[in-house]
């Protein structure tokens, strides 16, 4: 979520030793000069004038342009923000040492073959060292937390379980320049119109004077500060709670609490409401209705038999879910409005429910009390391909394939399930896929 930087005017003996990688990634790309085969039926080239130059020269050459288009694109841009409002020194201070980042452009196109089990997720993300390291921090700093989470509403464990999960507890808040890093983005390409938009942001926050361009640093997406925002939430969440005249999510502990509290709470907070709870599911449940979609209040869950893991009354939920992050074989989870809080805050159900437990067992709850099942394998980006096609191929829709298991190939599996008569919980395995490709192979 690798220090390589390609500033404007990379010097020439530092240049030869990043030729290499910052070749490869543009071949990857395709946008890499490099000259095609010659054509048998062309004559062979003179080992005079028509000798092709060196591998080393055309990367230098391809750098050098590289470079060159980089540098038109922040002029480009230079011009809209100054039509935008943007000063001419805070153009000055933002660009004229933007360099470009070729991991960030790595980094940006890379599509993991291997996904990753939430379990092993979790098992990360609440190690003991992590809920022994945010017990102590939640005691350190109990007065500036309690203050936030009675001026928003939030707990005082939620805020310090997101600062644990984006940070480790503002160990580590990036260490890329986010100004690069959008301008880098924005030049890419992929994702033009988004970057656009952050690093005018970004500019906005330069010029308000909340902090220095050096100190504006965060991941190579651009999010910023120990609870990584990006800088347009940024100017629409940020608060100086400490007073000083600047909102700093890098270095203001209360800055960094009010902030995060703040975007929770217009996100749609609910005080004195729980994100969820583990739970058991009654014999025959339904799994198709294990969906974030489906919702009903605690009292129709429980009317259904789903209780709760000591056997205490449900939490007062008026649109609350079930949630199967491992399938039927897996634990199951109630959970409400709070939780789809944190999932605006980072748009996956691992890390709103490694929020949420991680909270849990900071204020001394239990931690996971039903067994993962580990013995299944995550499907790879491939495999997930090879499902999606199959399913299609099969008349269960599961939208365009891409590899990536959203909502509409959750729904693919689940209707593919319910023809076998096996639980329809929407999860993936191996053996489901080789089922259905055997199927598809014996149609042909």
């Amino acid at each position: 979520m690798q220090r390589m930087h390609i500033p404007l005017g990379f010097p020439a003996p530092a240049r030869r030793w990043l030729v290499p990688a910052w070749l490869s990634i543009l071949a990857v790309a395709g946008c890499a000069s490099i000259p095609p085969p010659i054509p048998p039926e062309a004559p062979a080239p003179s080992k005079l004038s028509d000798s092709p130059a060196p591998p080393q020269a055309v990367a230098v050459v391809d750098e050098v342009e590289r470079s060159q288009q980089f540098a038109r694109w922040v002029a480009e841009f230079r011009t809209g923000a100054r039509a935008a409002g943007i000063d001419e020194a805070t153009l000055h201070l933002a660009f004229d040492n933007v360099r470009l980042i070729p991991r960030v452009i790595a980094s940006d196109r890379a599509q993991p073959e291997f996904t990753r089990a939430v379990w092993d997720y979790l098992d990360s993300a609440l190690s003991p060292q992590r809920v022994t390291r945010g017990q102590d921090k939640l005691l350190e700093l109990r007065p500036v937390v309690d203050t936030m989470a009675v001026r928003y509403g939030v707990p005082a464990e939620v805020l310090v379980a997101i600062w644990g999960m984006e940070s480790n507890y503002g160990s580590f808040v990036g260490d890329i320049p986010t100004i690069d890093a959008l301008a880098t983005l924005g030049f890419e390409g992929r994702r033009e119109a988004w970057a656009r938009g952050q690093l005018l942001a970004a500019l906005k926050i330069l010029q308000s004077g909340d902090i220095e361009r050096a100190q504006m640093i965060g991941s190579w997406a651009g999010a910023m500060g120990q609870t990584q925002f990006l800088p347009s939430n940024f100017l629409a969440y940020a608060v100086d709670a400490d007073g000083d005249g600047r909102r700093d999510i890098w270095g203001s502990v209360p800055d960094v609490m009010a902030s995060t509290a703040n975007f929770l709470t217009r996100a749609g907070w609910q005080a004195g409401q729980l994100w969820g709870i583990e739970v058991r599911l009654p014999p025959g449940f339904d799994y198709a209705r294990a969906d974030l979609e489906v919702r009903q209040p605690t009292l129709a869950w429980a009317a259904e038999g789903v209780q709760s893991m000591n056997g205490t009354l449900l939490p007062a939920l008026e649109e609350a879910s079930i949630l199967l992050p491992a399938g039927a074989r897996g634990p199951a989870f109630l959970v409400g409005a709070n939780f789809r809080t944190i999932l605006r805050y980072n748009n996956s159900t691992s890390y709103a429910l490694a929020v949420g437990l991680l909270a849990q067992q900071l204020s001394g709850g239990p931690a996971v009390q039903t067994a993962w099942p580990r013995e299944l394998m995550p499907l790879s980006r491939s495999q997930v391909l090879a499902l999606q096609t199959a399913l299609s191929a099969r008349g269960f829709d599961s939208g365009p394939p891409d590899g990536v298991m959203g909502p509409a190939t959750q729904r693919g599996v689940r209707h593919y399930q319910r023809s076998l008569g096996l639980p329809a919980d929407g999860y993936p395995t191996e053996e489901l896929l080789q089922r259905l490709q055997q199927q598809g192979a014996a149609a042909h």
